[in-house]
């Protein structure tokens, strides 16, 4: 599967990254974070792993490299550390406990644990919940997409995992610079630039 169905697929309804310059000014802050050097604040091992196996089948590997590639499973711990409330954040790992549940009760085995094709049509099965739900309120209040900081973290846990991902993917120096036909709008990815001289003066 070429990763634009996989996204037409899983990143349906999500808010692609069409960023306001303050929100993407936030999360380029916390991309500064992410590393090789980056030590894990909020996310356990185990919950990890289940995040980058996530992660990785929504935008997977294909001629450029996917979200496990960009670190967004980073992203997302420096997001759930510095961003989230506390309710935000145990809503979240409570949504990845309810992944692996959901998982040994129709396969006997943890996500991370599961066949590709079985952690495949669990995350359809999420996603086509989630999309149900979002005509229905679209059809009583209009379809409404967070674009502020302070309503990334809000919504059923899909949603939220989904956002997040597609924003920390696409706000990568990866995502950015190696995907094609997708932009950040405004601006590009500059990364650490030296001022030149007329600018220090």
């Amino acid at each position: 599967m070429q990763r634009r169905e996989l996204l037409r697929l899983l990143a349906a309804g999500a808010a692609l990254p069409v960023l306001s310059p303050s929100l993407l000014a936030h999360f380029q802050e916390a991309q500064a974070q992410v590393g090789s050097s980056y030590k894990l604040r909020t996310l356990s091992p185990q919950q990890n792993a289940l995040v980058v196996t996530m992660v990785d089948l929504i935008i997977p590997v294909t001629d450029t490299p996917g979200a496990k590639a960009a670190r967004v499973n980073e992203f997302i711990d420096v997001i759930l550390t510095d961003w989230a409330t506390a309710s935000e954040r145990q809503a979240f790992l409570d949504g990845l406990a309810s992944v692996d549940k959901k998982s040994n009760e129709l396969y006997g085995k943890n996500f991370v644990d599961a066949s590709v094709v079985q952690q495949t049509t669990l995350l359809r099965s999420m996603d086509d919940t989630a999309m149900a739900a979002h005509r229905a309120r679209s059809v009583r209040h209009g379809n409404t997409i967070p674009v502020d900081r302070d309503k990334q973290l809000q919504g059923s846990f899909w949603d939220v995992f989904k956002g997040i991902t597609i924003h920390g993917y696409y706000t990568s120096e990866i995502g950015f610079t190696q995907e094609e036909n997708l932009q950040i709008i405004p601006g590009a990815y500059h990364g650490c630039v030296p001022l030149t001289a007329e600018k220090k003066a």
